[in-house]
């Protein structure tokens, strides 16, 4: 479910970053969470920033949480919330950098990237983008009526991992080295590569990127979740 926030004061955000959500209970328990932003970031733009109030977050629902259950059913218009942000100044994309942009996301993990996206849209960038997603099944997948008619400047590469769209008859499974190699720019055009997930999805893929000979400089990763198996 996507939130849309009226934050006064706030001053901004670049493409990529997140915000700390802090619920509080009347028996003053409370907890918080990270999410990153959906909306399109408003600084950092060719005309210069963007005055704007609201912001969007993307919430994924976690049976057994804390906080997702109650923002994505117990939430109402009106109901104020603790935030922090933003947070964060390594993942993320100036949208006057002219460079490729190679997004590699993972379930959730497309959140970020397609606050890139859309900063792109919003500042008439003419940067190369490519976008690979993976994904379980066609139900589980994000933004999906948006990214059907981004228009052909942006390639979108799906990976299904379990059960692809009426009519699919391509190969299911997990993101490896023959679909980052057949999907991503040629480390040869130096692109900037965002990958976001799951860690188990962000190492492999960063690892694999390295390997095919990508610059492990030009690669930045945000991942979420336990670090274990």
């Amino acid at each position: 479910m996507t939130l849309e926030l009226d934050v006064p004061g706030w001053h901004g955000a670049m493409a990529g970053q997140h915000v700390d959500v802090r619920l509080t209970a009347e028996d003053g328990y409370s907890t918080q969470r990270s999410y990153s932003l959906a909306s399109p970031g408003t600084m950092g733009l060719p005309g210069g920033p963007v005055t704007s109030e609201r912001i969007a977050l993307t919430v994924q629902v976690v049976d057994d949480g804390e906080v997702s259950p109650y923002l994505t059913e117990d939430l109402q218009i009106g109901d104020q919330l603790e935030l922090r942000g933003p947070i964060g100044n390594w993942f993320v994309w100036h949208a006057t950098d002219p460079h490729p942009v190679q997004l590699i996301g993972g379930g959730s993990g497309l959140v970020p990237l397609m606050s890139m996206v859309r900063t792109r849209r919003s500042a008439a960038s003419s940067s190369p983008f490519r976008l690979l997603v993976s994904v379980r099944t066609p139900a589980d997948a994000l933004y999906a009526d948006e990214l059907a008619v981004l228009g052909p400047d942006v390639a979108i590469t799906h990976v299904w991992t379990r059960t692809g769209p009426p009519g699919f008859d391509g190969p299911l499974g997990r993101v490896d080295a023959a679909v980052l190699q057949d999907a991503c720019f040629p480390p040869d055009l130096n692109a900037h590569v965002f990958v976001c997930g799951p860690t188990p999805f962000v190492e492999l893929v960063a690892d694999t990127l390295v390997d095919l000979g990508h610059d492990p400089d030009r690669i930045r990763t945000e991942r979420f979740g336990p670090t274990g198996p």
